[in-house]
């Protein structure tokens, strides 16, 4: 069993809330601005003082509405900066928010409503009350419904007029830190979403600790974030407390078609994701420059990136390579770094491992990726890398307060302030999850001599061959993923004779892939059957097997037609693959893969 316990830099304490925080701000720093929001096209900021004036506002309003100490109040809506007021405004009046995913069906909406048996709901759209209006009758207790698109906030300002400050007060008098702050539902891999209860001490204990941890990112001179990963997802939700807890500007970008637009304008000095932006990233960068007859610069630019960067780790760069580093940082990086705006020195980067070549790549162009992992039930990051010490291919060590564990087993545990009260009317989950303290992830993984965590796989996701032979296929299934032409895939062959795999093509990045390839004719349907991309994929399955031995390598693999996304039913909104809907509804291609194999 290994075990590394950080020991909190914050005094613990059980008094105030995340209602406190906008009041706090607004009377320490009344003219800085808190968020800046984007109207007609151009950024507006907002000032402490006036996002605390905003939630009263709306938090009287609800008041006004009739909503309790206590109750739960959902929000179905886009990442935008009314989410973040009607959070704190839900906050403000004593209640407890529910955040329900955007793309969310009538059914798990449905779900998520009754199990929390919320009795109001904030929705962005037409198309949100539609959702919300198939299953509405099978929703007794939801007696309130408002729409941002519709004038709610407005709307609930106007209302809020007749409630007094000391009714205001009066709503929050009693909830403290151990109080409930949201009910956030996990995403569903198998069977229900269970409903994650998380207080204002897991949020705000952990981001004390974290702004602590990490003050040069979060505290430095004009520090910023844009954020664009959808605000019913604990990752997200966390770095909004974490920016207004720590004074950083913030912004929201609700359609990322236009991100990097988006970046340009707004200039973040940090920016958070998931390791598919990451990819994404890279792999057009890639493909423009191969486009425009500069595919070996490229090539060249990004492997010195990366010997640049592991140089760093083994006492820094010789002579030669800082020279060639200092050349391509002209050509080549510079574009890169501005194309995310220009002042971005760090990346946060969560949800799924991001693999040690695009941790390399990203630190030798200027961008440091602190990599970090945790949960719904952590409250999002439980370890995650530091500024001053990062260990590319793990993800960080215990954030202050935290405490990792490993089983013998390999199954990775956590206590701390970080880790959730309880699942929400599931007590059987809950005593099932968290033994003598320490919540069981379900996650496999290693600590090194430092206390920094490895990743190795999903308890529940090993398959385990004919042969008898453990396959943890995460670890070929990111490297699949980084490649331009695939989009999705899993690895397959529990209790088969050997490891297999589904792939999906990207069809955003296919079109510049196939012209710089010589084959600009062959349509998106064709390519899955052309010898040039089978080929191709071939070379990519290639590499991902040399990152395991013989036993646990693909041995062969088909394409798909489609692909497996969120409307589809296939991904998570946090974009984790469904594997038991996958494998039911693909039992036929999996088994088509096996039946001319031998023993």
């Amino acid at each position: 069993m290994q075990e590394h316990v950080a020991p909190p830099l914050v005094e613990p304490t059980a008094k105030g809330s995340l209602a406190d925080l906008p009041a706090r701000n607004a009377a320490s720093n009344p003219t800085s601005v808190a968020f800046s929001r984007k109207e007609d096209g151009r950024w507006v900021d907002v000032t402490a003082a006036q996002f605390h004036e905003d939630v009263r506002a709306v938090a009287k309003g609800l008041v006004a509405a009739g909503i309790k100490q206590g109750d739960r109040v959902a929000i179905m809506c886009k990442t935008r900066y009314e989410w973040t007021l009607t959070d704190f405004a839900i906050w403000t009046a004593g209640a407890v928010t529910v955040p329900i995913y955007e793309t969310s069906s009538a059914e798990q909406v449905s779900w998520i409503l009754a199990d929390s048996a919320a009795n109001g709901i904030m929705l962005e759209t037409p198309s949100h009350q539609a959702t919300l209006d198939e299953v509405k009758d099978q929703l007794p207790a939801l007696k309130h419904v408002w729409q941002v698109d519709a004038g709610a906030v407005a709307e609930l300002k106007a209302a809020g007029v007749s409630v007094s400050d000391e009714d205001l007060a009066a709503a929050t008098a009693g909830v403290d830190r151990s109080s409930i702050a949201t009910i956030i539902y996990t995403s569903g891999t198998t069977g229900r979403p269970k409903g994650v209860q998380l207080t204002h001490d897991n949020f705000m204990a952990l981001a004390d600790n974290a702004i602590t941890k990490l003050h040069e990112v979060v505290k430095a001179q004009g520090a910023s974030t844009l954020l664009f990963l959808p605000l019913a997802h604990v990752f997200a939700r966390f770095i909004q407390v974490l920016c207004v807890a720590g004074e950083a500007k913030m912004g929201h970008s609700a359609d990322i078609k236009n991100l990097l637009a988006d970046f340009a304008e707004f200039k973040p000095t940090f920016i958070l994701s998931v390791p598919r932006v990451f990819e994404k990233i890279y792999n057009s960068a890639e493909q423009k420059a191969t486009a425009e007859g500069k595919g070996k610069i490229f090539a060249t630019a990004a492997d010195t990136a990366i010997a640049w960067s592991s140089a760093q780790d083994a006492g820094g760069a010789g002579l030669g390579l800082k020279l060639r580093h200092t050349v391509f940082d002209k050509l080549v990086y510079a574009k890169l770094r501005a194309a995310m705006g220009g002042r971005v020195l760090y990346a946060v980067s969560g949800g799924a491992p991001l693999g040690t070549r695009l941790g390399h790549f990203f630190r030798g162009i200027g961008v440091t990726v602190l990599e970090g992992y945790g949960l719904t039930e952590t409250t999002a990051p439980a370890t995650v890398n530091v500024p001053d010490r990062v260990k590319i291919g793990t993800v960080g060590a215990p954030l202050p307060g935290v405490g990792i564990r490993v089983a013998d087993d390999g199954e990775i545990l956590i206590r701390g302030n970080n880790v959730f009260a309880a699942y929400h009317n599931n007590d059987e989950a809950t005593a099932g999850a968290v033994q003598d303290g320490w919540f069981h992830t379900g996650d496999i993984g290693e600590l090194d001599e430092d206390g920094y965590l490895k990743i190795t796989g999903r308890k529940k996701e090993l398959l385990v061959t004919a042969g008898g032979k453990n396959v943890a296929p995460a670890a070929l299934e990111d490297r699949l993923r980084a490649h331009p032409l695939i989009s999705q895939c899993i690895v397959v062959g529990d209790q088969k004779p050997f490891i297999a795999a589904l792939l999906t093509l990207d069809e955003e990045m296919y079109p510049t892939w196939a012209k710089n390839h010589g084959i600009p004719d062959v349509t998106f349907d064709q390519a899955r059957t052309n010898d040039t991309v089978l080929a191709e994929l071939q070379k990519a399955v290639d590499v991902a097997n040399k990152s395991v031995s013989k036993a646990e390598s693909i041995r062969k693999f088909t394409v798909l037609d489609g692909d497996f996304t969120e409307d589809n039913g296939y991904l998570t909104p946090s974009l984790k693959l469904k594997r038991n809907i996958v494998m039911k509804d693909f039992h036929d291609q999996v088994e088509a893969l096996y039946s001319a194999a031998k023993g």
